[in-house]
């Protein structure tokens, strides 16, 4: 498809931000996490921060070069029997981004809850794509990029669609729903995929 790609450093933070905060304002899990309309454009923006922070820190940020589309990825190992027991990520996330909101925090849980543990395997946490650019496949080809490497070295990956739309793009990719949807309270659903490594 030729769209260019590369990763992002410290300093496209606030590009990165932007663009996930623009590209999430009508996502059914962001409607559901921040209520309202003025209340998600005022609020919103910090949850992408801290995600984008995170990434930036201990994964990778995938790029395309005109700036329109951004993925977040880490990877991860399988996890020991103790591993995030006694996590309080969620907790320090929630009184970082917006401390009265507690479905931060229960978000954070939930998906925590449902992730695969045995296996290690690359996480899409995020991916964004300018709400003036969707459609254009720029998310098929970021995402192409790292399932041609999972390929090609036997690894997996995993990620929770937050929408029909990009279930169904998901399943294209070939990811498979595993499990349950995970059913958000009073909320929309998630659905929890995973991709094996094609031969």
């Amino acid at each position: 498809m030729g769209v260019a790609i590369r990763t992002a450093g410290p300093g496209d933070r606030e590009w990165v931000v932007r663009l996930l905060d623009e590209a999430f304002q009508d996502d059914p899990v962001s409607g559901w996490v921040f209520p309202g309309a003025e209340y998600r454009r005022r609020t919103h923006h910090r949850l992408m921060a801290a995600f984008a922070d995170v990434v930036l820190a201990e994964g990778r940020v995938d790029l395309t070069e005109d700036g329109a589309a951004c993925a977040m990825w880490l990877s991860l190992p399988a996890a020991g029997e103790d591993d995030g027991a006694d996590d309080d990520t969620p907790v320090r996330m929630r009184l970082a981004v917006d401390p009265g909101n507690d479905r931060i925090e229960r978000i954070a849980r939930l998906t925590a809850d449902v992730h695969p543990a045995g296996r290690a395997h690359e996480y899409l946490w995020m991916i964004g794509v300018a709400p003036g650019r969707q459609g254009e496949g720029l998310g098929t080809a970021l995402i192409g990029t790292v399932l041609d490497r999972c390929d090609r070295e036997g690894r997996p990956a995993y990620l929770e669609a937050s929408s029909d739309r990009s279930r169904l793009l998901y399943e294209r990719l070939g990811f498979e729903v595993v499990g349950h949807p995970l059913e958000l309270p009073e909320g929309p659903l998630m659905w929890p995929m995973w991709r094996e490594p094609r031969g």
